[in-house]
């Protein structure tokens, strides 16, 4: 890595460096803060967590070839050199940020309440039409996350695109002055995080600080439908860039956003269509991924791809070869049945979206709905207006695990057939019964619930034996 020296990586963090000055210009090859992921040269980051103590696994990073230690307590018999610092968490971002000025690329940093990992695959699968791209992995999406996305680029890519996930205020401000955005997408402000955010306003405050680091030359893409983004005006000077879709049928070419959709044809789970109109040209476009918010993921690609100079051809193309990821709306084929593995996290909004794709199956529909975690003091009225919503989309059983989700049961049960369990294995054991040939089942809850071992135990126990 380019000018990451022991000796810039201690002075960008205020570390004390320990170890043979010769090695001061020594150039680590990475940086970790998982031992188990060391390879020779990087720099291992011991994170104190509250199950594990990473400065444990110092000597296991020593072993496997790591350069050095980035460490708060001095480590017992040393086998290489290791940074002194107050806090590990803090070094980290310090240490991105770092790096992150010694970068010529451009960084598309996205956020807002709902879909920003599916938007961030939908622009990266766009701008890997034309560049090499580097894009957040998983959940790598917070204070520690994004700073270690930052350190992943190499040389060799043109472009990174950065999820940026935030639960209460200042934390925003603090990872974009890590990332330093070039390009800011904000695609909604939903009812997420309310325990600390309060209400949409509020969210709307804390997710806008991400313009508190953005280049002077920077764009920002907004999303038109949302009645909170559409209240930004020019910030720091730049106009932002709008998109909208129309749901309807009609045609919608409005020269106030960049970039209109319109014309949407629904395929079922195979995916949507639409005719986006770009200010000199109309492109019909098809992508793979179910459910209509996806069309609005392709408009903020559309955005994004035009401002980093790729052709409407180029963009378009981008946006057939879309994929999804676990966790994410990702469909899986378990023997006779089709899995809508959504489980990686779940707020209102999103709920609502992975049951308007549901009730497009053929079949009989099941939802495995669990707790959506941080609304507050609105928490139990969110999830019965959930469990409604499953009785309006024709959803013919929904199945729930968790305290709060037993409020969304009760608000399911004028219209669905519903059970709830206290313990997800009780729920296992029921589903594996429940299942009939040709069944979807989505799955669905906040990430705390552990829902993917729903997934795994349905898979297992359908997916025939090779």
């Amino acid at each position: 890595m380019k000018q990451m020296t022991l000796k810039n990586i201690a002075r960008a963090c205020g570390g004390t460096f320990h170890g043979e000055d010769a090695l001061l210009e020594k150039e680590i090859a990475g940086a970790v803060t998982d031992s188990r992921q060391v390879q020779k040269g990087d720099l291992y980051i011991a994170m104190r967590g509250e199950r594990v103590d990473g400065h444990s696994f110092i000597p296991s990073a020593f072993e496997k070839g790591a350069a050095a230690v980035l460490c708060e307590q001095k480590p017992e018999n040393p086998a290489g050199p290791w940074i002194l610092v107050d806090s590990c968490p803090q070094a980290l971002k310090d240490i991105a940020e770092f790096y992150r000025s010694t970068l010529k690329i451009k960084i598309v940093g996205i956020t807002g309440s709902v879909g920003k990992t599916s938007t961030k695959e939908m622009i990266a699968s766009v701008l890997s039409e034309k560049y090499n791209v580097l894009k957040t992995e998983g959940n790598f999406n917070n204070e520690i996350g994004l700073p270690l996305t930052i350190l992943r680029i190499r040389e060799e890519h043109e472009a990174a695109v950065v999820e940026m996930g935030i639960s209460e205020f200042g934390e925003m401000h603090r990872i974009a002055k890590v990332a330093r955005p070039d390009i800011c997408v904000m695609t909604n402000i939903g009812q997420c995080h309310l325990e600390n955010l309060i209400d949409r306003d509020g969210v709307l405050r804390a997710k806008s600080e991400i313009f508190d680091f953005l280049k002077e030359d920077g764009v920002i893409v907004l999303n038109g439908n949302d009645d909170k983004l559409s209240g930004i005006g020019e910030v720091k000077g730049i106009r932002p860039v709008r998109y909208l879709v129309n749901e309807s049928d009609a045609d919608l070419k409005d020269t106030s956003y960049f970039v209109t959709a319109d014309h949407l044809k629904n395929h079922g789970l195979k995916g949507m269509s639409a005719i986006l109109h770009f200010p000199d040209e109309d492109c019909a476009v098809t992508e793979p991924i179910p459910g209509i918010h996806n069309i609005y993921n392709a408009c903020a690609a559309a955005c994004v791809g035009d401002a980093m100079g790729l052709t409407h051809a180029e963009i378009c193309a981008g946006i057939s070869h879309a994929r999804t990821i676990a966790g994410r709306t990702n469909l899986i084929e378990a023997g006779d049945i089709l899995i809508i593995d959504d489980c990686y996290n779940a707020n209102p909004v999103s709920m609502k979206a992975s049951l308007d794709v549901l009730s497009l199956a053929q079949g009989r529909k099941i939802a495995v709905l669990g707790d959506m975690g941080e609304l507050g003091a609105a928490e139990k009225e969110l999830h019965r207006e959930v469990g409604a919503y499953a009785a309006e989309k024709n959803i013919d059983m929904v199945l729930c695990c968790g305290e709060l989700s037993e409020e969304l049961a009760k608000g399911a049960e004028a219209g669905c057939e519903t059970k709830h369990f206290e313990k997800v294995q009780d729920l296992i054991g029921a589903l594996k019964k429940i299942i009939e040939p040709q069944d979807t089942v989505l799955v669905k809850a906040s990430h705390f619930m552990q829902y993917d071992q729903i997934v795994r135990a349905l898979q297992e126990e359908r997916t025939p034996e090779k």
